[in-house]
């Protein structure tokens, strides 16, 4: 193959893309005896070869790239890539593919020198883009330049949001972290899509462009890789950006750039859209005009490098790559990757000693070809050439076997992420390239074998790992199914998953479908699927809650009824606090009649639970109780069991023995602080009372109830003196305490301040299990105010009859904000504020200030007035029934309120 052959035909086949040339190249090889074609990749390369074999068989053609040789005997037809065409072998025809790269500053100077120095003997054919007619007629004057027309239309369509997208739609970016951002949003949205970088190996980059093409997914995610030459079943192309690193600095894509890249949409007689996405913006009208009308501006010049080099010392070999053209339009080619690496190695001692002699400048050449597939030239590439420049020049002159081994094992583990994957096969494919030379390694059928099934192993695994994480294979079924205009089958399966056509697409939580698919726009028709299944399984699951036993059922946080660990039901506010009503979950598939059946069963197990939970209260409301006793029992049964000793005051003067004896057989005890029942103070009672309450009040304190056993806690911020009185604890001091607990400790003080003053005993903070501090405030809160330090330990003193005792913050706050103080005190039937000086506010027994007009009876101003004497104070007129005053003398029995309503029954 050489510039001898001048009287053979000369031409070149010029077009956009889809004009099919090369298809017309490889039937002018095939027509003659023997030929050679030259591509841009591997993988067009491979493709092609693949497509001849098919045509003429295995032993007739050839296969030569810088990693893969596949050479018969008596092969016939070449296919190759461009930088691995065989310079010396003859043939009657031959082609290049994609010439128009003679502008490529990476790769320009080997498509020039191919286009001037590669020749068939009776046919040469140069392919590619129309940007170069004005260049061919320069440099190869000879040459018949024949026009392509493109079989199909290109039609820009503008910005579609990337949901919008049609199907069949390559989406195109320029680095692999876009990439990947783009094809994780497709598959959340869309299924999943395919995925084609520069940096995969040809083997991954075949499955994945096999996915797509096998309508497994409907979008396929590249860079600019896919520009060159892949054929594809691509409707729509959609530019996500229109700027690119090119190795030196970002800059924006040139219009026959965009052109290569737009042409893929469309294929044969299909005619094809392109467009923009994401956050690129429009296109202008000069490129859109450029790109459907394929119409753009020449290439000015093409990259050349001195083709003769001389090997005679390295300093030679330097000078001959430094050399000019002295054609204007070729610029010679300054930073080659084989060119930087020679300049990388001439600066190493040893090396430069070597490197004497023609065999070894040119041996030395040869190695500076090896690739770089990771693209960095880094000091780890040259070092590695380094050695096998070493090890090529020493005795043996050849790679030794055990460090080949060693090399090529470090990189066979398919473990790791994606840029792991691709990482090892960066490294794999440049030793695939180093054992393709047989003069380099011995054996080199065995390890030309080795490293190309790493790669392979490689290359499966990330294809396997792109494919998992960017394709949802469950929505790619249903998503083809659903294009066959197909139904999907839909079944719910033991362990409650809901499947369709196999997947998984969500499960059953109690009477409740949890979808999985909620994101994809194959979702509806999906769920749509699934819930044709659900009211026979919703019908079964009902006949299954009404033959549950009691014990299956149980309370969840907030009131929720549990069944088979899921929600089926709430609890929610009834008429009074002990009859809760019971709302089955909102499923849109349970009809009137599955609900009413739930909820019948529900409140049997319902009426079951408080009755063994809350018995003893429950008894109350139908005991037989009358006057003081029957008000007594109808605020323990509002408060579920706890009442403030405060708010029954007047009432539990009212008992007579015969009602004390009916409260006391009925579990309910009297303390100073608070009225309970002791046998609701039990965890699972103080459980059950703390649900009702909330439920009822709709407030749910954060803490919930105290934990079991726990006698004593810090209270809460958000739980109300009331939340802690219906679960049988009341809020002293700076703590919430149970009732027994603090009626045992309002014992020991008062036992103690029988006596006088008294100091906080050790006695005390053991029982309370509390700190010095935090007792002083409980007592506070009991009625007992400091009094004078006698030792410097303080002393407390109960206060005086008059003085109102202390009650909780949160219980006069409370009392503050829904009625006067006077009130309260009628309530409790404490007596009245001493008098005060005019203008000066009165303060309780705990030293805080009131309101002026707190203590006005009936809102009247001036505050509280002061009481007269006993004998000032007026004869009560006979008009009717007494009313009993908490500040006038004890009363009998017969003349209380329940007493005289009783007897006007009586008298009816």
């Amino acid at each position: 193959m050489s510039s001898v052959f001048e009287d053979g035909r000369i031409t070149a086949m010029l077009g956009p893309t889809n004009t099919g040339k090369t298809y017309f190249a490889i039937e002018r090889m095939l027509g003659h005896a023997s030929g050679m074609i030259g591509f841009p990749l591997r993988l067009l390369a491979r493709e092609n070869y693949e497509r001849v074999v098919s045509l003429k068989g295995k032993n007739a053609v050839a296969l030569i790239t810088g990693e893969e040789k596949i050479l018969p005997p008596h092969a016939r037809y070449f296919i190759c890539t461009v930088e691995s065409m065989p310079v010396d072998r003859v043939v009657d025809f031959l082609a290049i593919d994609e010439i128009q790269l003679c502008g490529d500053r990476e790769r320009g100077h080997v498509f020039t020198d191919r286009l001037l120095h590669a020749r068939g003997r009776q046919e040469t054919m140069f392919l590619g883009s129309d940007i170069i007619r004005p260049l061919i007629r320069k440099l190869v004057p000879k040459a018949e330049i024949v026009g392509r027309q493109r079989m199909s239309r290109l039609t820009y369509t503008g910005p579609r949001k990337l949901t919008r997208l049609p199907r069949r739609t390559a989406i195109v970016a320029f680095s692999a972290a876009d990439v990947y951002v783009l094809a994780e949003i497709v598959r959340r949205q869309r299924g999943g899509a395919a995925v084609v970088l520069g940096a995969l190996s040809p083997r991954a980059r075949n499955a994945q462009v096999a996915m797509y093409q096998e309508g497994e997914v409907d979008y396929l995610i590249a860079t600019d890789a896919i520009g060159m030459g892949l054929n594809m079943d691509v409707d729509h192309v959609a530019f996500a950006e229109d700027m690119k690193f090119d190795g030196r600095a970002p800059r924006r894509l040139t219009p026959p750039e965009m052109a290569q890249i737009a042409g893929r949409a469309g294929r044969h007689m299909n005619d094809g859209t392109f467009g923009v996405t994401g956050d690129c913006p429009p296109l202008d009208e000069e490129m859109v005009e450029a790109l459907e009308s394929h119409r753009f501006d020449p290439l000015r010049h093409v990259f050349w490098r001195n083709h003769r080099l001389s090997f005679r010392s390295l300093g030679d070999l330097q000078r001959a790559l430094g050399l000019h053209s002295d054609q204007p339009h070729m610029i010679r080619k300054r930073d080659g990757e084989d060119h930087r690496t020679l300049e990388s190695l001439a600066r190493m001692e040893a090396v430069v000693e070597r490197a004497t002699g023609p065999d070894r400048v040119r041996l030395l050449w040869d190695i500076c070809q090896i690739p770089d597939f990771r693209k960095t030239m880094s000091e780890s590439h040259a070092n590695l050439l380094a050695k096998i420049f070493f090890d090529l020049t020493d005795g043996q002159q050849c790679l030794e076997t055990d460090w080949v081994a060693n090399q090529v094992s470090r990189f066979d583990r398919t473990d790791g992420d994606i840029d792991t994957l691709v990482n090892r096969i960066a490294h794999i494919r440049t030793w695939t390239y180093i054992t393709h030379r047989a003069d380099w390694v011995s054996d080199p059928v065995h390890w030309q074998a080795q490293t190309r099934a790493v790669e392979d192993r490689l290359s499966d695994a990330l294809h396997d790992k792109l494919t998992q994480r960017f394709v949802d294979k469950r929505a790619a079924l249903f998503l083809r199914k659903l294009k066959d205009g197909g139904n999907l089958a839909a079944a719910v399966k033991t362990d409650s998953t809901v499947v369709v056509e196999g997947h998984a697409v969500g499960h059953m939580e109690g009477l409740k479908f949890v979808p999985d698919v909620v994101d994809s726009t194959n979702a509806k028709p999906v769920l749509a699927a699934a819930r044709k299944v659900l009211p026979e399984e919703l019908a079964r699951r009902t006949g299954q809650i009404e033959s549950a036993d009691n014990a299956a059922f149980s309370i969840g946080p907030k009131g929720t009824v549990i069944w088979l660990g899921a929600e089926i039901a709430s609890l929610e506010a009834g008429a009074d606090i002990l009859s809760p009503q019971i709302r089955v979950v909102n499923e849109e598939m349970i009809d009137g009649e599955m609900r009413k059946r739930i909820e019948t069963r529900l409140r049997t197990w319902l009426t079951g639970e408080m009755e063994e939970r809350l018995g003893p209260l429950l008894a109350i409301k139908t005991a037989e109780l009358e006057g003081a006793a029957r008000g007594i029992g109808f605020q323990v049964l509002e408060g579920i069991g706890g009442v403030s000793a405060d708010q029954i005051g007047g009432l539990r003067r009212d008992l007579d023995d015969e009602q004390r004896k009916s409260l006391a057989r009925l579990g309910i005890r009297f303390g100073t602080e608070t009225v309970f029942l002791p046998v609701l103070l039990k965890p699972k009672a103080v459980e059950f009372r703390a649900m009702l309450w909330s439920v009822f009040s709709g407030q749910f304190p954060e803490g919930g109830p105290p934990p079991a056993g726990r006698v004593m806690i810090t209270r809460a911020e958000d739980a109300t003196d009331a939340f802690y009185l219906a679960i049988g604890y009341k809020r002293v001091g700076g703590h919430a305490v149970r009732a027994d607990m603090l009626e045992r400790v309002a014992q020991m003080v008062r036992q103690a301040a029988r006596e006088g003053a008294f100091a906080i005993s050790a006695d005390m903070l053991s029982l309370a299990g509390v700190g010095h501090e935090a007792m002083a405030e409980i007592l506070k809160d009991l009625g007992y105010r400091r009094g004078e330090d006698v030792e410097e330990q303080p002393r407390f003193i109960a206060r005086r009859r008059q003085e109102q005792k202390r009650r909780p913050e949160g219980e006069r706050k409370a009392e503050q904000n829904g009625k006067s103080e006077g009130d309260g005190k009628a309530a409790r039937g404490d007596k009245p504020d001493r008098a005060r000086k005019p203008g000066k506010p009165a303060q309780d027994g705990s030293g805080e200030k009131r309101d002026r007009n707190a203590g006005a009876k009936g809102g009247q101003k001036g505050g509280p007035r002061k009481p007269k004497r006993q004998d000032e104070r007026p004869k009560r007129q006979n008009s009717g029934p007494k009313v009993i005053s908490s500040n006038g003398p004890a009363m009998r029995p017969e003349d209380s309120p329940f007493a005289i309503l009783q007897q006007l029954k009586l008298a009816k």
